[in-house]
């Protein structure tokens, strides 16, 4: 363990000793801005150093006394710099805080006439000097030269030595590491600071402890000193050599490379690239590591990571040596750097393809898949597909859609790219026709109201398609019998979470659907006692209807019942199984008359049985003169009683009855209570008639079972036929009794 510790840190050590660079003086002279240097040598040198850091310099003065000053600027490879970046020293003369009587401003970089090594002869007077790099981005490059008076009387630098301790063997070689002493001394006004600089051009940096050197090679440890003063002792030097300490080691390092920065697509760099090598050795330790720039690149020492800037194909050759002489081969990583392409603000452009197979009007029979795809011409490449069905939230899009309810449909698609440009939505629609497949698989329900009702509060948030395709009212399953409230309402709540985690509700609707739920009492007591159903589509539910008059009901392959189709007359199918008294009866119904003009039919509650009433000619008549019968029927001309209307009883407009296109279908609710009717269409009460007795279509009967000249209490339920050219389709039919 001692040894692995003593091996890394050598490593450690010969990597930050082969960072640093030096600062060489006295090769140039002159000031800045042209003017000859002062004649008089100057008393005192301060050196700032600047290397790869964009926001720091990496040496710089904090305090120097007043008087000749010759101040020294470098930025070169010595001193750090591997990616040719320029910087500055600039002395602040525009703030009244500060000193400005040096304006000073040198600017410096590795590739210059001077190699990045600049000097000046100025005159520094009592105050602060603040210095700061102009380049922008270099801002906080900064720092503050706080200069004294000179006290005079002291003209002596200090006195310096250095010392080398270590185990040596016959040659006088330092055997696994050397350790230099630096001392200094003045007996003028004091030393102020002890400097030493590895090599023979390493940056000064300042000495607080003796120096170890571990790396096995020939050495060389400068030194000086400055006193109080402002007087600096000339540099010495110490010159030792240091030899591997004994060992069997006979394995070279293990030696990896790795590339780093931003890529494009293709696994390009960006701008540049970043080289980072690693060498690692059990047993005697690294002792150097080394790179090499190109197939025939001199080698230099690796002692930071390797920016490479210049565009193009690119080679970087590495390898390790250890303390024991032990070479690794040469190994080598390969990468392009390109120039980053210009910001791309051109949005995706996305299409949608629909497949199925089609009727001859277009219409995709029972089923459609919609596929979305995405192209991105700016270069960026597109980051995500979303779509918006029937009006609802945007989606993930991941995968095609199957859109199996039948009506018209609308798919809204955009796509956005990774530069952050989202396109304009565009819009495909299709209509799906009848041919099995409705309701959508799993949906507990059937309801595509507009908003979410429950029970009969209505949430006013949209009712839109979730993932599973079904409507979010269908989810809720508000008409089937809950034994409790707090039951219905854990129900209600663990369905809106899961809506919100997809997406497809937000926050505020959330606690809109649920609120309704609160509301509306569902499984309170008497409150809601279910839905059952009368016609389910199935043919066992089919048989317990009956047919009475003229005309006909079919019942087709995808479970809907159609009047009129092969048989013309008026007529009536009706439920025997059960009277009714007071009730919530659901269905929908849809107009598939022929033509242009809508057809006429008609809901009826409330009637005796057409058998027993024999001095009736035509029993379907009974459902007419003792029942009600809520109207269907949307055509502009016609009989004066349009849809929702309680015929020969109360009127109601076009316009009360929420209009929708041919061959829509509609949800009806028809509410009984009492002598109460209440006609909902699609959510929306269209129609609430008091039956008090008077009616406009046929005198009460003397034997009217009803009291006070009002019609029955309890009764049948049925469907209106006309003919042939009056089909209206229905089904889920489903009633709950109150």
């Amino acid at each position: 363990m001692t040894r692995r510790i003593w091996t890394a840190f050598t490593v450690s050590l010969a990597l930050v000793v082969g960072l640093l660079s030096a600062v060489a003086h006295g090769r140039q002279e002159g000031t800045p801005d042209g003017r000859p240097a002062l004649s008089t040598a100057a008393a005192q040198v301060l050196t700032w150093t600047a290397g790869d850091p964009i926001d720091r310099y990496l040496s710089f003065p904090t305090t120097a006394v007043a008087g000749r000053t010759t101040l020294v600027f470098e930025n070169s490879r010595a001193t750090g710099n591997t990616t040719g970046m320029p910087h500055t020293l600039t002395f602040d003369v525009s703030d009244p805080e500060y000193n400005h009587d040096v304006p000073l401003n040198i600017l410096a970089n590795p590739g210059d006439d001077r190699g990045g090594r600049h000097t000046a002869e100025v005159v520094l007077t009592p105050g602060r000097y603040r210095f700061f790099c102009t380049i922008p981005g270099h801002g906080t490059m900064q720092g503050v030269l706080t200069v004294t008076e000179n006290p005079g009387g002291d003209t002596a630098p200090p006195v310096t030595g250095a010392r080398v301790d270590g185990d040596q063997n016959a040659e006088g070689a330092y055997i696994g590491q050397a350790t230099v002493a630096v001392t200094a001394t003045d007996e003028g006004s004091g030393v102020d600071r002890i400097e030493y600089a590895t090599g023979a051009d390493g940056p000064w940096r300042p000495y607080t402890a003796p120096v170890v050197v571990n790396t096995v090679g020939q050495h060389t440890v400068r030194y000086r000193a400055t006193d109080r003063a402002g007087n600096t002792a000339a540099e010495k030097t110490a010159a030792f050599t240091v030899a591997p300490p004994p060992s069997d080691d006979t394995v070279p390092p293990q030696t990896s490379a790795t590339v780093g920065g931003q890529q494009d697509g293709q696994g390009r760099y960006l701008d540049m690239a970043t080289v980072t090598v690693t060498a690692s050795d059990t047993g005697s330790g690294v002792n150097t590591i080394e790179y090499a720039l190109g197939a025939d690149g001199a080698w230099q020492p690796y002692t930071a990571p390797v920016m490479v800037h210049r565009l193009g194909a690119h080679t970087v050759r590495y390898r390790a040596t250890d303390r024991a002489g032990n070479a690794a081969a040469a190994r080598s990583v390969e990468f392009t750097v390109v120039a980053t392409p210009a910001p791309d603000r051109e949005p995706p452009v996305t299409a949608a393809e629909v497949t199925g197979q089609q009727n001859a009007d277009g219409a995709y029979i029972t089923s459609a898949r919609v596929a979305v795809a995405a192209t991105d011409a700016g270069g960026s490449g597109v980051a995500k597909v979303e779509y918006s069905f029937d009006g609802g939230p945007y989606l993930e899009y991941t995968a095609p859609l199957t859109v199996d309810r039948v009506g018209f449909h609308t798919v809204l698609h955009r796509a956005t790219d990774r530069a952050g440009n989202t396109s304009q939505a565009r819009r495909t629609t299709l209509t799906v026709a009848e041919g099995g497949g409705v309701p959508a698989p799993g949906c507990p329900e059937w309801d595509e109201r507009l908003t979410v009702i429950v029970g009969t509060v209505d949430s006013g948030v949209p009712n839109r398609m979730t993932r599973s395709r079904c409507t979010v009212n269908e989810l809720i399953e508000d008409e089937r019998a809950w034994s409790s409230h707090a039951l219905f309402l854990k129900h209600v709540d663990r369905v809106v979470d899961r809506l919100l985690t997809d997406g497809v509700l937000d926050a505020r609707e959330h606690g809109a659907v649920y609120r309704a739920a609160q509301d509306s009492g569902i499984g309170r007591p008497g409150q809601n006692t279910g839905y059952r159903s009368l016609f389910d589509g199935s043919e066992s539910s089919f048989s317990r209807w009956q047919h009475v008059g003229g005309g006909s009901f079919a019942r087709g392959a995808d479970g809907v019942l159609t009047s009129g189709t092969t048989r013309g007359g008026l007529g009536m199918l009706w439920y025997p199984q059960t009277r009714f008294g007071d009730f919530s009866l659901k269905l929908q119904w849809r107009d598939d008359g022929p033509g242009a003009a809508n057809a006429n039919s008609g809901v009826f509650v409330r009637f005796p049985s057409p058998h027993d009433n024999p001095e009736e000619s035509r029993p379907e008549w009974v459902a007419i003169k003792y029942g009600h019968e809520v109207q269907i029927l949307d055509r502009p001309d016609g009989d004066m009683y349009k849809t929702g209307s309680v015929y020969g009883f109360d009127r109601v407009g076009l316009g009360g009855a929420g209009v929708t296109p041919k061959g829509t279908w509609n949800e009806y609710e028809i509410r009984v209570v009492g002598q109460s009717y209440s006609v909902l269409r699609n959510g929306v009460l269209i129609n609430r008639f008091e039956n008090t007795g008077g009616q406009d279509f046929v005198p009460p009967r003397s034997d009217d079972p009803g009291t006070d000249g009002r019609r029955y209490a309890t009764g049948f339920i049925g469907l209106q036929v006309h003919g042939t050219t009056d089909v209206i389709s229905y089904r889920n039919i489903r009633i709950q009794e109150l």
